[in-house]
């Protein structure tokens, strides 16, 4: 795999295409999940659309299930953007099956810099905003993670994480949580060691997910994050698909 070493330009950005949408299936039995449609747009799509507007010009796709179809549905948009660097991690090609997220960004970090977007491709937020003042926020942090938590939907009641005055998110069981959207900035040592066991680039393929890595740096005190209030959906029903075409 490529890496990347620029610096001095806009952050990469990892799309999270990999799983296999089991709850939404038969709609997923041949078709991944991040190439439903919305409003005539594939779901991968609109948060593509929202990261170029704002600057983004490489963007890391991990894909698995059904994976050979997103790179075919994607090329009529990478055409006709080619000022952006489109790659892929293909990790059913080389694993026989998805690596969960930190298992993937793992895999992509090569790709990814040092400051880097990630988000779910099957998350619905056509109003969110990739600022690049927040990237430069976060980059002056020294933080490891920043997260854009929403209101908990009716799927999620409890919520997933706490936040406190000083906007920093926090792994605690106490006071109002809120849920994680599954956007968020990272820095590459977050999937490094002492924070992460997977070696950079998880030649392995050991699949590993991201919340003990976000617990155990929220811990530390070096996860940030803020309230997100406009549209969002985690389109992870039929019935929640068909209610925003509806």
């Amino acid at each position: 795999m490529p890496s990347s070493t620029e610096s001095n330009t806009p952050p990469a950005a990892m799309l999270l295409a990999a799983g296999r949408g089991q709850r939404m299936r038969p709609l997923t039995d041949h078709t991944p999940k991040p190439l439903l449609t919305v409003h005539g747009q594939p779901l991968l799509q609109w948060p593509m659309d929202a990261l170029q507007a704002r600057g983004v010009r490489r963007f890391v796709i991990n894909t698995a299930w059904l994976g050979e179809q997103i790179p075919a549905a994607l090329a009529p948009w990478a055409r006709s953007h080619p000022e952006v660097e489109l790659l892929y991690s293909h990790e059913g090609e080389d694993f026989g099956g998805a690596l969960e997220t930190a298992g993937g960004i793992a895999r992509a970090l090569p790709l990814l810099g040092e400051v880097f977007w990630v988000l779910a491709g099957d998350v619905f937020a056509p109003g969110f905003d990739f600022d690049p003042a927040a990237v430069e926020r976060f980059a002056a942090s020294g933080r490891l993670a920043h997260l854009w938590l929403v209101p908990n939907p009716a799927h999620n009641p409890a919520g997933d994480f706490g936040l406190d005055g000083q906007g920093l998110a926090l792994n605690t069981g106490e006071g109002p949580r809120w849920t994680f959207s599954t956007i968020g900035l990272y820095r590459r040592a977050l999937f490094e060691q002492p924070w992460c066991e997977l070696v950079p680039g998880n030649p392995q393929g050991v699949a590993a997910p991201l919340a003990p890595l976000l617990r155990r740096a929220m811990d530390a005190g070096q996860v940030s994050a803020e309230l997100y209030t406009g549209p969002w959906t985690d389109v992870g029903t039929p019935e929640r698909l068909a209610e925003l075409n509806a």
